[in-house]
């Protein structure tokens, strides 16, 4: 089986290089275009790096030519708003399934965005956003912020089982979520901008449903978030306390985590929520990386004295809530027929 094309938008920061590590190898995808600022068009990859790897590369991948960027069958975009919003929909337009970061995709009624395992129905508005846009087989998926999975995959399958009413997270998000420019030392800094608004609005659409062709967001549940910057170098670790509709308790919460599998998907993880014992635990140095940085690592699970219950959650934010996030939808995606090579 011949590989599908895909071009890498923003190649040389933090989360386009955790793109061109994970694609490196990839079963279904290879690596035709590496894009970054114009100054370095016909420059190597390793040369535009210049200093600031965080990953090792293959010597092909840092020989590889940067090049203007242009439409492919997959296109993975690390830009930031300004840039996305001018290129992005125009590669959707020419054909190219484009898999966004663009926080200014996360609020359009026909753009879904998706965790593979929570809301796989909603790229049901593909088709929507097309007739909408007259695209043709071009279309755009965008990813959520990077800390929701560190607690709304852990709160899902509990929300189908015991659905839930309430959720007070707060975060302590790594140097790398801030694009790789930011530094901390022997501090934290109790303000990220805009990120607890999205912890708390990105949510309900995500675990919305689809109505007359467009996402209408949940309206039973309230997120309410405290987002901290702390000087770790990967990993958003979030402390919750949730209520739910029904009576649930620890053995139930606990078998309904250890059950909950993966995607039959090279980029899922067999178990994406792992429970740990000790009450150390989770800790962004030791299990930012389970199952490739895929899972998420959980622990601390406890009654509360003013919500039902309460956990603490860990996810990669470079992996799994960015980079990897997005190639696993993108995987979704060409298994249900949805791009061409």
């Amino acid at each position: 089986m011949s590989k599908i094309p895909v071009g890498i938008l923003g190649a040389t920061g933090a989360v386009g290089q955790t793109y061109v590590k994970l694609l490196e190898s990839h079963p279904f995808f290879e690596i035709a275009l590496l894009s970054a600022s114009t100054r370095w068009e016909g420059s190597s990859y390793r040369e535009a790096l210049q200093g600031r790897f965080r990953e090792s590369f293959a010597e092909e991948t840092l020989e590889r030519r940067l090049q203007p960027m242009q439409a492919l069958p997959i296109i993975f975009s690390a830009l930031g708003n300004e840039d996305a919003e001018k290129v992005e929909e125009g590669f959707a337009a020419q054909g190219s399934a484009v898999f966004s970061h663009a926080s200014i995709h996360r609020t359009a009624s026909d753009i879904p965005m998706i965790i593979p395992e929570i809301n796989p129905g909603h790229f049901s508005l593909i088709a929507v956003q097309q007739k909408n846009r007259q695209w043709n087989r071009g279309f755009i998926v965008v990813k959520p912020n990077c800390t929701l999975q560190s607690f709304l995959l852990p709160l899902f399958p509990l929300h189908q089982a015991f659905g839930l009413k309430q959720a007070l997270v707060t975060t302590m998000q790594s140097t790398s979520g801030a694009g790789g420019s930011f530094e901390l030392e022997r501090n934290i800094i109790p303000h990220i901008k805009g990120e607890e608004e999205k912890s708390e609005s990105e949510p309900l659409k995500i675990l919305g449903k689809i109505h007359e062709g467009k996402v209408v967001p949940a309206t039973e549940i309230v997120f309410s978030s405290h987002c901290n910057r702390v000087p770790v170098c990967h990993g958003h670790l979030a402390c919750v306390s949730a209520s739910f509709e029904k009576p649930l308790d620890e053995e139930s919460i606990r078998s309904i985590w250890d059950s909950f599998s993966g995607l039959s998907l090279p980029s899922s993880p067999k178990k994406p929520l792992h429970y740990f014992e000790d009450c150390d635990r989770p800790q962004p140095l030791l299990d930012g990386y389970l199952e490739g940085g895929m899972s998420i690592a959980i622990g601390r699970l406890r009654k509360c004295s003013i919500f039902d219950v309460r956990f603490t959650g860990l996810s990669h934010n470079l992996i799994r809530g960015a980079a990897g996030g997005s190639i696993l939808c993108a995987e979704l995606a060409y298994q249900k027929g949805l791009i061409h090579g």
